[in-house]
């Protein structure tokens, strides 16, 4: 398999979309992905999902899951909650198994499904939080499915995003032309360059949005930049987007940890693929 590249840092998911992540030892992965993540969603009266871009202090929103529940063989049980936290708030505590009333229209960028609403006691807590009309809901993965972009990453599925491992031993922005690397014997396929939003530049710690790190990407990282012989978009890229080959099967119990080895076993030359 050769030599090393790098070593995975840290591993983040972040099981309600654009709140506060939880940082793991070790992530299992799904047909999805990794195991809770991205698996609930704030959205308006209108059925559309509220980011960090629109209310940056859902930065300050702070989720825990019961202990054992990232174990392969763990099950959840009448006393299984997700728990929520906020600055001013009391902790919201929303039962695991409860199969919410299915609504319509929940959209995320360009897709648009049903969903598991979580309740009227969910739906009062992020209202008043936010200070608009909003309510939570679940993907219900048993019987909705949400295709990835048939254009990079064909025959693969997510929830309601994606998740986040972080790697150093490796020259910065190495991840740009990895085009295949094997990480605990799973196999992992570069599809696209990640076009970073406003997100990284809103402080996690206060919830109140800065400018950087965007501006100085823009010097050395922006489209106009990588793609001189494209029409510039305003895009900044951080980060390479990745699906994993196993979860197609979902893993087998197979996982990453920190400290695994990543191996590059495919990279491409210095032509940006986006």
């Amino acid at each position: 398999m050769g030599e090393a590249r790098a070593r995975v840092k840290s591993i983040f998911i972040y099981p309600i979309k654009s709140c506060r992540g939880i940082s793991l030892p070790q992530a299992r992965i799904s047909t999805t992905g990794f195991r809770w993540d991205r698996q609930w969603l704030i959205v308006n009266s209108n059925g559309r999902m509220y980011t960090q871009r629109v209310v940056p202090k859902l930065a300050l929103v702070e989720v825990e899951l019961p202990n054992g529940a990232f174990s392969e063989e763990w099950v959840s049980s009448a006393t299984s909650y997700l728990v929520i936290r906020a600055p001013g708030m009391n902790a919201l505590k929303v039962p695991l198994t409860r199969r919410g009333e299915k609504v319509d229209s929940v959209s995320v960028w360009n897709w648009s499904g049903s969903a598991l609403d979580e309740g009227s006691e969910a739906a009062e807590w992020f209202s008043t939080y936010i200070g608009k009309p909003s309510r939570l809901v679940r993907f219900d993965a048993d019987f909705v499915t949400r295709s990835t972009d048939p254009d990079y990453a064909r025959g693969y599925r997510t929830m309601f995003s994606d998740h986040s491992i972080l790697v150093d031993g490796c020259e910065p922005f190495s991840e740009d032309l990895w085009k295949e690397i094997n990480v605990n014997k799973l196999t992992f396929y570069g599809v696209k360059l990640c076009a970073r939003c406003k997100v990284p530049s809103i402080s996690q710690e206060t919830g109140i949005a800065g400018i950087e790190p965007t501006e100085a990407l823009k010097t050395f990282r922006s489209d106009k930049v990588l793609l001189p012989h494209k029409k510039p978009q305003g895009q900044v890229y951080f980060g390479q987007n990745m699906v994993c080959k196993g979860s197609i099967d979902g893993g087998r119990g197979k996982g990453i940890r920190i400290g695994d080895p990543v191996y590059i076993i495919k990279r491409i030359g210095k032509k940006y693929h986006i």
